[in-house]
């Protein structure tokens, strides 16, 4: 058979599945505000660095560009229903938290809260930031690593249309 040419769209589709993570960031009046990210990745393993990308009419980009911090969590499979209200909602209409009962933990470095119900979470000071076609780069320090071993099984995105979970060790469960 071999390569052919596709549609965008089909290549993101079979090129799923993306690792889905939260955005966590405050606004200008302390408020937290969560949103589901599926462009995000290490850069750099010393400094640790990582990079997530938001266009500049997301109401998290200007979060982001107010407070320059943030964590970036991994939802476990128990935050299937919050994860993907943050990430089709906008928090500039609702509180995703309340909504989706969502519960912040403090945390060391940054102002944003991390999120219970994590498998993973860094803390992250943005350092730099460039366009990056229709979206903005924020490239970010990773000051801090948080895991949970009980909550493993996280969320992957299907080409952004649904939500299936996946745990390091390979074990797989579809259609959340």
């Amino acid at each position: 058979m071999g390569l052919k040419e596709i549609s965008w769209d089909q290549a993101l589709e079979w090129a799923s599945p993306f690792p889905y993570v939260l955005v966590v960031s405050l606004d200008q009046g302390g408020r937290p505000n969560a949103m589901g990210v599926g462009w995000w990745s290490i850069v750099s393993w010393e400094p640790r660095l990582l990079a997530i990308s938001v266009a500049p009419e997301r109401y998290t980009y200007e979060c982001l560009k107010a407070r320059g911090e943030f964590t970036l969590c991994f939802p476990s499979k128990d935050l299937k229903e919050a994860a993907w209200l943050c990430g089709t909602r906008s928090g500039r209409k609702v509180d995703k938290f309340a909504l989706g009962k969502l519960k912040g933990i403090p945390s060391r470095f940054v102002r944003p809260p991390l999120l219970e119900g994590s498998t993973v979470a860094f803390e992250c000071r943005i350092k730099e930031e460039m366009e990056a076609g229709d979206h903005v780069l924020f490239l970010a320090e990773i000051l801090a690593t948080y895991g949970d071993e009980g909550r493993l099984l996280h969320l992957y995105s299907i080409h952004y249309r649904k939500l299936v979970a996946i745990d390091c060790k390979g074990t797989y469960k579809f259609d959340l």
